[in-house]
């Protein structure tokens, strides 16, 4: 705390005698942001909840940097009063210095050292990145060097150990990565384009007293190949996964050493009014964690919950709604393996993809009448890997193991489609319809032995009504069916904008097709239930303002396709951001 003071009252100093002296001020850029989430978790006689043991959370950044010339330094504190917000990783607490980096970037070189973020590819074999509303920011603290002696050719090379609360992991990890522009290079004048990207990511950790079948290093290798011309796209990706000791359903079996792969193609084509995108993806034993042992808090929780220590990144391939109730039975990622004989699951992996569709209605044609008419659709199919698996060896003891087919599909975890039709009405009236069909196989999505297969479907409707002077109406209503868990919802919500500073809204979702004697996913609000909420948010330049009061649902919060469990709530909620 006292160093985090030190270094915050330095740079305000500096930032100072930097406006004071005119020389300085026009080579010295001092820029920043503050961010605060704060929380009061009130009672809710209905939900049965009590005041939570420390009712006021919040969770506060503060980011500071400093550029001169081709130089650059930052920091960036946090602070979690009196404690993180329900369902933070618990190593956040109280406050602390969490990143801090120098930087020297010119037109070939660019270097760092202390706390950086990193993607190599798709993602797929190392990213490090911050999602506060997730609670992830796992930045490497160390080194990265990047050399780019041309436009088309790049190289990487990083050391670092990932953070993991205000501490970093026990786990070193060494990456290089390339990108070469190769029908630049080769042929400039060519009307298609080649490129190639390859990576080496290596962790390295001790192994426990005694281990001696894997080795304490463990890679991941990626080869990628992009083709590129006239609005035609294809991106190959191929991961391999050295052998490691396998997480068997969040536990980590030394006896059990097994490889990782990943296969991802993504193509399609794009021109004015149209477009056609579709990804594949092949996942098997992909989890990669900087190190190998998650943490145990209780029985039921470690640190894969908070997507801590993750070294790679594996989202949820599927359409991201803006439906609230579209989003209650959100896909997950399976890159894990779950073989557990009392409960009979099995599951290797996945395999899947989706597609994407969007065309324009021109003006003035039948479809699409006077203003043009946009539609959007989507399909979405994700599978368990078809595999072969015996849970004993041949002298009778306990020894999972297993082997896939490549392309073979068993159990349909997931399965989506949906179609969306936007239209402007009028010069002050614009609307979208959408329908989401959804299947959901929580049994396996979660593990679970109770079967468990939700079909929803959605509709969806928005409308947007512009006045003058910046005003504005938006109004949704929308309702979810359901043949299994708690069944029907209907939700709704209206948002007025005053002009560019003031606006106000509430919504609602209400389950009125709750049945008693129906397994639920959530065993919480075992009752009939209004989820309202309302608020109020003030804008000015670069700063919001935003307060709020309603009730949690309990269940997944995603975003770019990575998702954390909430717990169900009620309370006030106090959001600031602001940059400098």
């Amino acid at each position: 705390m006292k160093k985090t003071i030190t270094l915050l009252s330095a740079l305000v100093v500096f930032s100072v005698q930097a406006q004071k002296a005119d020389s300085l001020q026009n080579k010295i850029n001092i820029s920043g942001n503050f961010e605060s989430n704060g929380q009061w978790y009130t009672n809710d006689v209905q939900r049965q909840i009590q005041h939570d043991p420390i009712p006021l959370r919040s969770n506060n950044y503060l980011g500071v940097n400093a550029s001169y010339g081709k130089f650059t330094v930052g920091l960036q504190a946090e602070s979690y009063v009196n404690e993180a917000l329900l369902n933070f990783n618990p190593k956040y607490t109280k406050t602390n210095l969490a990143t801090y980096f120098a930087n020297y970037k010119d037109d070939k070189w660019d270097i760092t050292a202390g706390y950086f973020y990193e993607q190599f590819g798709s993602g797929l074999a190392l990213r490090s990145w911050e999602d506060r509303s997730l609670g992830i920011n796992n930045a490497l603290r160390g080194g990265r060097i990047k050399y780019s002696p041309t436009e088309n050719l790049s190289f990487t090379a990083l050391y670092g150990r990932q953070r993991s609360g205000f501490g970093v992991s026990k786990g070193d990890v060494f990456g290089f990565n390339t990108e070469i522009g190769l029908s630049k290079l080769l042929f400039p004048e060519a009307q298609w384009e080649v490129n190639y990207g390859g990576s080496l990511v290596n962790r390295s950790e001790n192994l426990p007293q005694g281990i001696t079948n894997i080795n304490k290093n463990t890679y991941v290798i990626s080869n990628r190949l992009g083709l590129e011309k006239s609005g035609f796209y294809a991106n190959y990706e191929y991961d391999y996964k050295s052998p490691d000791a396998v997480m068997n359903a969040a536990k980590l079996d030394y006896n059990w050493v097994k490889s990782g792969s990943a296969h991802l193609l993504n193509f399609g084509y794009a021109k004015t009014g149209f477009g056609l995108d579709a990804t594949l993806r092949r996942i098997e034993n992909m989890l990669f964690l900087s190190e190998r042992q998650p943490e145990v808090y209780s029985p039921e929780n470690t640190s894969l919950n908070y997507n801590d220590k993750m070294m790679n990144y594996v989202p949820s391939l599927t359409k991201q709604h803006h439906s609230n109730l579209a989003n209650i039975y959100v896909y997950q990622a399976q890159n894990m393996i779950a073989m557990q004989f009392d409960e009979k699951i099995e599951k290797f992996g996945e395999i899947g993809g989706q597609v994407d569709m969007y065309y324009d209605f021109k003006k003035n044609t039948p479809l699409g009448g006077k203003y043009g008419t946009k539609i959007a659709m989507n399909v979405a199919m994700w599978y368990n890997l078809k595999g072969n698996y015996k849970y004993f060896n041949n002298n009778g003891d306990y020894a999972p193991t297993f082997t896939t087919e490549f392309l073979g599909a068993d159990q349909n975890y997931f399965r989506e489609v949906s179609m969306e039709v936007s239209k402007k009405l009028s010069p002050t009236v614009k609307g979208n319809i959408s329908i989401i069909n959804q299947r959901y196989n929580d049994q396996y999505i979660r593990g679970i032995f109770q079967k468990s297969i939700i079909n929803a479907t959605t509709l969806f409707s928005e409308a947007t009504f512009s006045f003058a002077n910046a005003k504005s109406i938006t109004a949704s209503l929308e309702h979810l069916w359901a043949d299994a868990d708690r069944k029907n919802w209907l939700g709704a919500s209206l948002e007025y904008v005053h002009n560019n500073n003031w606006s106000v809204f509430v919504s609602d979702m209400y389950n009125y097709g709750f049945d008693p004697n129906e397994h639920l996913i959530s065993a919480t609000d075992l009752f009939k239930i209004h989820f309202y909420n309302g608020g109020i948010t003030y804008r000015q330049g670069s700063t919001r303002i935003s307060l709020n009061y309603g009730r949690q649902r309990g269940g997944l919060v995603c975003a770019g396709g990575i998702c954390r469990f909430v717990p169900p709530s009620t309370g006030l909620g106090l959001q600031i951001n602001t940059t400098f």
